[in-house]
């Protein structure tokens, strides 16, 4: 009889954790920007590897046995170590750099950017989750993302202005504000929301969109109001709604990936500041 396959496989692995940190099987897929069948086969092998059932079904929802919490504490760390020799052994250059941006005022602020890093950096635009999902993959050296800093991988780049904007001559409806947003998860959408409860204004999702050229569309036609980082400038096809509860500012970070020299991102996190405020 052939014995079994005890190899712990590192893409495998990454599944199972991407399946535990975005809570089933279908979000990691979309995370990993793999098929679902992908992951769920990933999950299998290492099942067969460990001789143990790392999943039980608690409803509709999949929850990790004693085993897959076992598991999944090792697994952080062998991907980490994974991530750490090949970050050492293949570090870019460091005049080169590869940047990732959430869509928010991109278009304004990514321009200010590269006058302060210089042109010998390549950008990607992506969903903040997508970013750091990259950045754990070593596929960027860092990211701009929403948010603070939480440890030290990251670092405070300042706070983007939020303001109100629909189509010329839109109103209100009575009842429920129709809000345009991006899908969750987004910060900027989470902070309309809160916005609009602690005005006592009841609000409804009226359309959701994949990414930022949906939700300026949406808004566009007239389909609800849509809360945009502009950096004082108008969306064309658009107008400022002041009638609207402020927004406070939303904070940002540059967020790295493993092996980056500190001095890096503190230098890049300056650079976004200035950017912010010129």
């Amino acid at each position: 009889m052939t014995a079994p396959n005890r190899t712990l496989d590192v893409v495998a692995l990454r599944s199972f954790v991407a399946v535990c940190d975005h809570g089933g099987f279908h979000r990691a897929a979309e995370v990993l920007h793999v098929s679902q069948p992908t992951v769920s086969h990933h999950v299998r092998r290492l099942e067969a590897a460990c001789g143990q059932t790392l999943f039980r079904k608690v409803g509709r929802a999949s929850r990790l046995t004693a085993a897959g919490e076992v598991l999944l504490s090792e697994a952080r760390r062998m991907l980490a170590l994974h991530d750490q020799v090949l970050a050492r052994l293949s570090a870019p250059a460091p005049t080169s750099l590869t940047l990732g941006s959430t869509e928010h005022a991109a278009d304004l602020l990514l321009p200010r950017l590269t006058g302060v890093l210089g042109g010998n950096v390549r950008y990607r635009l992506d969903r903040g989750v997508n970013l750091r999902a990259a950045l754990d993959r070593g596929d960027l050296d860092l990211a701009l993302v929403m948010g603070e800093a939480l440890d030290d991988r990251s670092a405070d780049a300042g706070e983007l202005d939020l303001h109100w904007f629909a189509a010329p001559g839109w109103r209100p409806p009575e009842g429920a504000l129709p809000l345009v947003a991006l899908d969750e998860p987004c910060a900027v959408r989470d902070r309309a929301l809160t916005t609009l409860a602690a005005a006592a204004r009841p609000v409804t999702v009226a359309c959701e969109a994949a990414y930022l050229a949906g939700v300026l569309a949406a808004a566009r036609a007239g389909l609800g109001v849509a809360l945009l980082a502009t950096m004082d400038t108008t969306p064309e096809g658009l107008v400022r709604r002041d009638d609207l509860p402020p927004v406070p500012a939303l904070p940002m970070s540059v967020r790295c990936r493993v092996g980056m020299p500190a001095e890096t991102l503190a230098g890049v996190a300056t650079a976004v500041g200035t950017a912010l405020i010129d």
